[in-house]
């Protein structure tokens, strides 16, 4: 049997796990993205992109791999390359979910596929997600998730010019815009939120010397709840529908970026929320839809 063969046997695996929606994280989360401490109490709702904080990985450290993450095979495929990225995501929210709440989460491997790119060979695996309580799917997510081979290259010659080349260019003139120095501590704090053990978040050393970046990466999930949190900021009252986001090249902890927002002008109430990084090019792109009156 070839490898793409035994990987197409994972496709239709499912686990499913519970988890409630305690207060502690949503606080942290809270001061973490320099809001005052809200002091959550039961029936607080869950800020968009607060499900990153619960049903948490949980290797056994001595089951965990040289990057830190947990060695793959027992839901996600043994696919044998080293190198792991988070791809983008298409969440729809179908109700709140609230401090308070027990939640089950459902996942299923729904497409595996190779080919081969400029660094190498790349693995993508789509993953579907529904978190459920007692009435009804309140989110349902679509995760991309790319694997790839290590780089051959030498940590100097992978400037943050070259990686973040070919990033396109903003889809509008920003209506909304915020800066964000993604620093040390608030990278730290993210990880330790949601128990992401993958070193090139918070360990310069391995980030540099064994991936080759020129400092700690901005995790993805962060880069798009800040893109949330920018909602909340600019559009208090927006009730969020739906939003999709895609990863386009990697944000450093050393260099400002900004958060941004437009309608897209097409008479809908999309609007675009990107992530853009100090040469102009985008690193994020998403498209986020709400019911809401003061934001257009």
């Amino acid at each position: 049997m070839s490898t793409g063969q035994a990987w197409a046997n994972w496709v239709g695996t499912r686990e499913e796990r519970e988890d409630v929606i305690t207060a502690a994280p949503v606080a942290l989360l809270a001061v973490t993205l320099d809001h005052p401490d809200p002091r959550p109490v039961a029936g607080t709702p869950l800020p968009p992109g607060g499900h990153w904080l619960y049903f948490l990985e949980r290797a056994p450290l001595s089951s965990v791999g040289p990057d830190g993450h947990g060695r793959r095979g027992e839901f996600l495929p043994p696919i044998d390359l080293p190198r792991r990225m988070f791809g983008g995501a298409r969440m729809t929210f179908h109700s709140p979910l609230v401090v308070g709440d027990r939640v089950t989460r459902s996942r299923t491997i729904t497409s595996i596929s190779e080919k081969a790119g400029r660094s190498g060979r790349l693995v993508f695996l789509g993953l579907r997600e529904d978190y459920a309580t007692g009435e009804g799917v309140a989110l349902s997510i679509d995760v991309d998730i790319a694997f790839r081979e290590a780089s051959a290259r030498t940590s100097a010659a992978l400037t943050v010019e070259q990686l973040q080349a070919g990033a396109p260019m903003p889809p509008a003139k920003p209506v909304w815009r915020r800066s964000i120095q993604a620093g040390p501590v608030l990278l730290f704090r993210y990880s330790a939120l949601t128990f992401n053990s993958h070193r090139i978040h918070y360990d310069r050393p391995y980030a540099m010397n064994e991936e080759g970046y020129p400092g700690l990466v901005v995790t993805g999930p962060l880069i798009a709840t800040l893109l949330l949190d920018l909602v909340a900021r600019e559009a208090p009252q927006a009730r969020l529908r739906t939003f999709a986001f895609r990863a386009h090249s990697p944000l450093f902890d050393m260099q400002p970026f900004t958060l941004n927002g437009a309608p897209k002008g097409d008479g809908s109430r999309s609007w675009h929320l990107w992530a853009e990084n100090p040469q102009g090019g985008v690193a994020m792109l998403g498209e986020a839809t709400w019911d809401s009156t003061d934001a257009s």
